[in-house]
């Protein structure tokens, strides 16, 4: 007896905005060399725009060069998998240049990670040491503001 397999429900949008908003760590997939490449990053989010600070080492600023193109998804879960949620995005991430909206950005990572109790060693994946207080990220220049645009798809499920 073949039996059609269960689908997963969708969210709605403001159930996937909710899932953004309570959570602060996503993985971004790069197109990358042949495969993709999946590297984990802290965001805030605005209500419109998902934000990333990104070191200005690594593999992602080669893939991100050459193909800003990427999915981001978010996810939210308990242990025992008895509820879960993920929303992924495909869209395009922008480098911001403005220095006022970086500043901004770089506040809500501060007002984000006092939020969440976040060790200081988050701030090693900034650029910076975990020595420094957090305000540190504010004027500092060690990490790329990202911005994610032109979002094609959004596919966004829960299993109950």
């Amino acid at each position: 007896m073949d039996m059609d397999p269960l689908k997963i429900p969708g969210m709605t949008k403001p159930e996937y905005d909710a899932l953004i908003e309570r959570q602060y760590v996503s993985r971004i997939a790069f197109a990358g060399n042949g495969h993709p490449y999946i590297a984990p990053f802290m965001y805030v989010f605005d209500k419109k725009y998902l934000y990333f600070l990104s070191t200005k080492y690594g593999r992602k600023m080669k893939y991100f060069a050459a193909n800003p193109q990427v999915s981001v998804e978010i996810e939210e879960y308990m242990p025992d998998l008895s509820s879960f949620t993920f929303v992924s995005l495909q869209g395009k991430l922008e480098e911001v240049e403005d220095p006022a909206v970086k500043k901004d950005v770089r506040e809500q990572f501060v007002a984000m990670m006092a939020r969440h109790q976040l060790s200081p060693r988050v701030l090693s994946a900034l650029g910076y040491s975990p020595d420094d207080p957090p305000e540190v990220i504010i004027n500092g220049e060690r990490s790329a503001v990202w911005k994610l645009v032109g979002v094609k798809d959004i596919v966004a499920l829960k299993n109950g």
